[in-house]
């Protein structure tokens, strides 16, 4: 049977699915390149910074930082940038850690959501084909061959909406695995960050050339 044919039997339902499945897959791979981005050499970095910190000034780790696009090099200038301009490193680091947490968690619910949904069109669409068959059968009586082939069509609905789920899900546990991932190299990034500067023998300056005040005479 062609494949047109075998969509067009499942009903109105089988568009639905369809542009769930689209969208699926476009979620998964608008993700992967995202997750690819935010991550690409995240731990190579995060071994990198310690060093840095007993090595550098806080304005030069602040450089350097600033040149990693990663979500884990963003979050840790974050915190640099607001201890050299005398800050509160513990607010800098919640805001970034939080905008890239909800970047990176950006979607994930849709898929969620086609998780649920997708089983729920198929039986919506086999319902509806089975009613169908049964007018059928009732104006057509003695010819049972009307009833059983309306429900083999209607039937395809729900196998559709099982295959969309399955896929779905396949896709929404994959990027939930990335996503731990990618909040744990988050968490380190934070706690470089602030035991690098608590344990820093220099005191972070937004201008060098000014003499100290205040409490740090």
């Amino acid at each position: 049977m062609e494949i047109m044919e075998i969509f067009t039997k499942g009903g109105p339902v089988m568009y639905l699915l369809l542009i769930s499945s689209i969208a699926v897959a476009a979620i998964g791979i608008e993700r992967f390149r995202f997750y690819s981005y935010a991550s690409h050499g995240g731990e190579h970095f995060l071994s990198t910074l310690k060093d840095w910190f007993t090595r550098r000034r806080s304005e030069e780790i602040l450089s350097l930082c600033s040149q990693e696009n990663s979500s884990v090099g963003l979050v840790a200038a974050a915190g640099v940038k607001a201890a050299v301009a005398g800050e509160s490193v513990e607010l800098a680091l919640n805001i970034a850690y939080d905008e890239e947490a909800m970047k990176l968690r950006a979607r994930l619910n849709y898929l969620s959501m086609i998780v649920t949904l997708a089983p729920l069109l198929g039986l919506l669409g086999t319902i509806s084909g089975m009613i169908e068959s049964f007018n059928i059968f009732s104006i057509q009586a003695g010819q049972p061959l009307a009833i059983t082939g309306g429900i083999g069509e209607a039937l395809i609905a729900t196998a559709t909406g099982l295959c969309v789920s399955i896929f779905a899900l396949i896709v929404h546990t994959y990027f939930a695995q990335k996503l731990d991932e990618n909040l744990t190299k988050l968490d380190k990034a934070v706690n470089i960050v602030l035991a690098g500067l608590s344990n820093k023998s220099e005191l972070p300056k937004a201008d060098e050339s000014e003499e100290p005040k205040g409490l740090f005479l």
